[in-house]
């Protein structure tokens, strides 16, 4: 695959092991496997990010729990399906690892460049405390014609910009993956914890519309 394709989807991050291994699918033989990684916030917090890995980049029966690593790749985004409904996962794609000893610079922890389409109109809204947000979905294609489904959030004025975008503008956003705890309501009576995944935007550009 040519690098020109996947210069529009480019992500880093540098964590902890904190799971094993478990199977995801396989691909003409290849199989490739869920693990989860521990990336720390300037903040202390930590978002616990999915890697998919292929086993031939890594012994996938080790345990490195523990282990600190850099991970390179793409963000992706599958539909998976549960029940009668389609529920949107994302992970990064791994397509370099490796092993780090001891690790200091924690502002190179997590970065992310992804140069895509909007394909859903924006929501923009105000926290309680008058803090502006606005929630994009941007469309980021692969090759042989698929995309990647990305959520991406902004702030502040970065919020007011991306509340004037249209379906079809092209963006190109800088930022940090982070995830998410939230409670989704099943039923009347039960509740279920999930987590969602996200690009948390720190600078994001847009193409002027003709």
């Amino acid at each position: 695959m040519s690098e020109k394709m996947i210069e529009n989807n480019k992500v880093s991050v540098i964590g902890k092991i904190v799971s094993g291994f478990t199977f995801s699918h396989e691909v003409f033989g290849e199989g490739f496997y869920m693990v989860d990684v521990a990336v720390n916030r300037l903040s202390e917090q930590a978002d616990i990010i999915p890697l998919m890995v292929s086993e031939r980049l890594i012994d996938v029966h080790e345990d490195y729990i523990g282990c600190t690593i850099e991970a390179l790749g793409q963000f992706r985004s599958y539909n998976r399906h549960e029940g009668v409904k389609n529920r949107l996962m994302l992970s990064i794609f791994v397509r370099e690892v490796h092993f780090m000893e001891e690790f200091t610079d924690y502002t190179k922890t997590n970065q992310i460049f992804l140069d895509g389409y909007i394909c859903k109109a924006p929501i923009y809204r105000k926290t309680p405390l008058g803090r502006e947000i606005a929630d994009i979905l941007l469309a980021v294609n692969r090759p042989y014609g698929k995309s990647d489904y990305i959520p991406c959030i902004s702030w502040g004025r970065n919020a007011r910009f991306a509340s004037s975008f249209t379906v079809g503008t092209r963006v190109r956003i800088w930022g940090r993956v982070q995830s998410r705890e939230y409670t989704k309501k099943i039923s009347e009576t039960e509740c279920e914890k999930r987590i969602a995944y996200e690009v948390s935007i720190s600078k994001l550009e847009c193409d002027e519309v003709e």
